[in-house]
């Protein structure tokens, strides 16, 4: 007979399909979709150079139902951060200080999230022209949306969204998970790096380059400080400016930043 499982082994066992499920909800269930795309883009008869990514699409041409169906979305995204938040939740004070949240040295975080933006966000429009120009990115247009009174604001929490739900789940969550099961420092940095970076595949192989990189630094950088704050703050800036900043910068750079004709 096969040895009877421990409680250690149940409980392995246990935090595995957890972490399945967790991700099954939102980033895993991206990346899976991501790759199917990818795969999808690379056999089309368009070059990859030729064609887009909208990232913020319109839902519906009647403005209310779109209104709508923009922060049902947003709205929904979210829950997998819900989830995270009320399984590492702990009694005692800071209650979600296993996600790297305690409440204090909030100017700090937010000043290092600031310089993480300068450190990584020149690079990654480095990298976007540079892959545009080798034809390893679609053209992405970060901004899809119709211009009404409330698009920026969409926008903008379009971009709190994406870093909420990422930072969370690939920051917060998973390492402290992936410790639990008895993972090392560097097996978590390059696991949720290359999870970050998968989910990005949608955009062409450039994508997964430039995020891998992105995902190894804040693994790395988290690792050492266990804050979450500057990575939230790093993000929303980042996806912010793109969301946001995109008609301007098309404008002034067509070739690159416009939609293929």
């Amino acid at each position: 007979m096969p040895p009877a499982r421990t409680k250690r082994d149940e409980g392995r066992s246990r935090l595995w399909w957890e972490i399945a499920i967790v991700l099954a909800l939102g980033l895993g269930q991206s990346a899976v979709y991501s790759i199917v795309q990818l795969a999808y883009r690379l056999t089309d008869s368009t070059p990859l150079a030729d064609q887009t990514a909208t990232l913020n699409p319109s839902r519906s041409d009647r403005e209310v139902f779109d209104l709508i169906y923009q922060l049902l979305g947003i709205g929904f995204a979210v829950v997998p951060v819900l989830l995270v938040c009320f399984l590492l939740w702990q009694d005692r004070s800071p209650h979600l200080g296993r996600l790297g949240l305690d409440g204090t040295r909030i100017a700090g975080d937010i000043g290092r999230g600031v310089l993480l933006v300068l450190a990584i966000g020149i690079p990654g429009i480095g990298l976007y022209l540079a892959g545009r120009a080798l034809g390893w990115f679609v053209a992405v247009d970060p901004g899809g949306l119709a211009t009404y009174w409330w698009t920026v604001p969409v926008l903008l929490l379009s971009a709190a969204r994406a870093a909420v739900q990422e930072e969370f789940v690939v920051l917060g969550y998973l390492f402290a998970r992936l410790r639990d099961l008895g993972w090392g420092t560097w097996s978590i940095i390059i696991a949720t790096s290359i999870l970050r970076a998968s989910y990005h595949l949608y955009q062409g192989p450039g994508a997964f380059v430039g995020n891998l990189a992105m995902g190894l630094l804040f693994g790395w950088l988290f690792s050492r400080s266990g804050r979450l704050m500057p990575f939230l703050v790093a993000h929303f800036l980042i996806d912010a400016t793109a969301f946001v900043g995109y008609p301007w910068a098309a404008a002034m750079w067509p070739a690159l930043f416009g939609l293929p004709g």
